[in-house]
């Protein structure tokens, strides 16, 4: 039987977080990840050739520059690589639109629409870190200043709508409609559904706010340096240990950084708060390609080249149509693409490296590297032709690498406003369990998906009496 003052089961950003939170706060900790290295999604390897380094999960990391939990933790070893444009949005009759740090830079490509990017995404960037604290705190404790709960109240009227009714109301051309949709759908929603236009403004407003860099030398580098921290401060963190139930554990807090479905299976838990984790709903999974090139990806649109991330799927129609396919079971035969340049931020990587993935039904088996590959060539003719080495990941790989990643969902749960309110349960503190001293803090915890930590910072604290 392992034991501690606290122990921590799982290194992802949320586990790594509150493993950090509660050794500073003089308590003898212990972290077990199951996997051979720590991390969770912030995870790189040799996935192609010898030397490359790619993002085995998560990889532009804006939140972890936005994040209380981050910054309050101060780690030393970590360095962000900005590229010099944000994100790219190309479409195909006419030229590619940018995403500067800059909001007015960006605006300025928005032709008559350059106003309501100001009037929307400029002011969610306007209002600053408090705003973005307040919306990762949803459930408290607020001790904002009147001013950001009025800038929240604002957000919010324009964030619960679905991205393709507010993208029409807000925006006239192509272009920013586009844009707004490209962002949005990050969330993995229908972009009909109640508050993705949220996820939508709320990525847009951290490019210009704090921007959209990657770890130099890739995303282990920051799990590493927050194993480092814990190490520093007499906390144990063991790699390759597999905890399957709870009575492995001797300690009088616990930390799980596990979805509902891992905790069903390590816990006898109560029969109501069982039947209440077991609605948890689970999303549409991805399907993941990195490749080594020999080259620069060769953008028909030359200014794309700058780009740290490049959204490709063309018009909010068709963006919207894609992910819709995708939450109702369906393959869709022209899927956004996520897409990211390692290499226009960070020159450590051992070279040209790509990483992209598509949305696809919750568990497929469809193997979407060639449709992929299609997307990519219909805005850089000749990709292909640059391709050294690939290697594809689909939602069952992605689940065998991380058991979090259910059916390939890597947002921890379905994000929508139910989920949003419900996640994983409806509580003013939903990472307390019914268990004593057992807390849930993984995504699958609010505020959600990314790379902030503040699932972990939120349940660490709430064990401290925060």
């Amino acid at each position: 039987m392992m034991s501690a003052d606290a122990i921590v089961v799982g290194s992802g950003p949320n586990g790594l977080v509150a493993a950090v939170t509660l050794a500073r706060a003089g308590r003898k900790v212990l972290l077990l990840e199951g996997a051979e290295r720590f991390g969770g999604g912030l995870r790189s390897g040799e996935l192609t050739l010898p030397g490359r380094v790619h993002d085995l999960g998560a990889t532009v990391v804006a939140m972890a520059l936005a994040s209380p939990a981050f910054r309050e933790l101060e780690l030393k070893g970590v360095e962000f690589a900005h590229p010099a444009v944000a994100a790219a949005h190309p479409l195909d009759d006419r030229p590619a639109v940018l995403v500067h740090r800059d909001a007015h830079r960006t605006a300025e490509g928005l032709g008559r629409d350059a106003g309501a990017w100001l009037a929307t995404v400029g002011a969610t960037a306007r209002a600053g870190l408090p705003l973005v604290e307040l919306l990762l705190k949803p459930l408290g404790p607020w001790d904002a200043p009147p001013r950001v709960f009025a800038q929240a109240a604002r957000f919010g009227l324009a964030g619960a709508l679905p991205a393709t009714t507010f993208a029409r109301r807000a925006f006239r051309t192509v272009e920013a409609r586009a844009l707004i949709a490209g962002m949005a759908a990050h969330s993995q929603l229908d972009l009909r559904a109640p508050i993705s236009a949220g996820y939508g403004l709320l990525l847009a407003g951290l490019a210009h706010l704090v921007g959209w860099p990657l770890v130099r030398g890739g995303s282990q580098v920051l799990a590493d340096a927050l194993v480092a921290e814990l190490r520093s401060l007499g906390g144990e963190a063991v790699s390759g240990h597999r905890v399957r139930r709870l009575a492995e554990l001797d300690a009088p807090t616990v930390m799980l950084d596990v979805t509902p479905r891992q905790f069903l299976a390590m816990a006898d838990l109560p029969a109501g708060y069982r039947r209440r984790l077991q609605r948890f709903r689970y999303g549409p999974g991805v399907f993941k390609v990195d490749w080594a090139l020999d080259g620069p990806v060769p953008w028909r649109d030359p200014a794309v080249a700058e780009a740290g991330t490049v959204h490709l799927g063309g018009t909010l129609e068709e963006i919207a149509l894609s992910e819709a396919e995708a939450v109702a079971g369906r393959v869709s035969p022209r899927p956004y693409v996520l897409v990211v340049q390692p290499y226009a931020a960070d020159p450590t990587r051992g070279g040209h490296t790509l990483y992209a993935y598509c949305h696809v039904p919750h568990g497929s088996p469809a193997d979407m590297t060639g449709t992929i590959e299609t997307q990519i060539e219909r805005y850089a003719p000749g990709f292909r032709d640059r391709v050294l080495g690939r290697h594809t990941m689909g939602p069952a790989d992605l689940e065998a690498l991380n058991p979090n990643l259910v059916g390939g969902d890597i947002g921890g749960g379905v994000a929508s406003l139910v989920q949003f309110l419900r996640r994983p349960v409806w509580s003013p503190a939903p990472w307390r369990t019914p268990l004593p001293g057992v807390f849930l803090c993984s995504a699958s915890t609010p505020p959600g998906s990314s790379v902030h930590g503040m699932g972990g910072w939120q349940a660490a604290r709430l064990a401290l009496g925060g």
